[in-house]
């Protein structure tokens, strides 16, 4: 998917300053920022800053945060919590498009991963897009 630790900043600061176009913001994206965000920005709480940032990205891409599309709580803060343990688990002289590329080769590479977890009633739910909500299918493993 990326090929250079570049490319992977790239997608960081785009996301940070609003700059990366709304076609390169993918599954692959959110990851790939949250990942350089973690190891990059350690001074940003990212559980706290992530709902502000993505929303105002969204924003500057003419997007829309509501009940229905933009922002979604439960996704972002369990999508953090898988994200974490690749970094963690990798020494800081690895580079990031490696351990990008060793997350999306997990299941976390598909967009429904999270279904495993949260039946789509309870995840698409108005309730977990505004809020954090437990899984109700099985326990996160992270």
């Amino acid at each position: 998917m990326y090929a250079s630790d570049e490319e992977i900043a790239r997608i960081g600061r785009g996301f940070l300053d609003r700059s990366l176009p709304r076609e390169d913001w993918t599954h692959a994206a959110h990851f790939a920022a949250a990942l350089w965000l973690m190891r990059h920005r350690p001074d940003i709480d990212l559980p706290g800053a992530m709902p502000g940032l993505i929303r105002a990205f969204n924003e500057a891409k003419g997007g829309v945060n509501s009940d229905t599309t933009g922002y979604h709580e439960t996704i972002t803060q369990a999508s953090l919590r898988a994200a974490r343990p690749f970094l963690a688990v990798n020494a800081p002289e690895v580079p990031l498009f490696r351990i990008v590329a060793a997350l999306l080769g997990t299941e976390l590479g598909n967009p429904n991963w999270l279904l495993e977890y949260w039946s789509r009633d309870r995840l698409m739910s108005v309730a977990a897009r505004r809020e954090w909500g437990e899984p109700d299918r099985k326990a996160l493993p992270f």
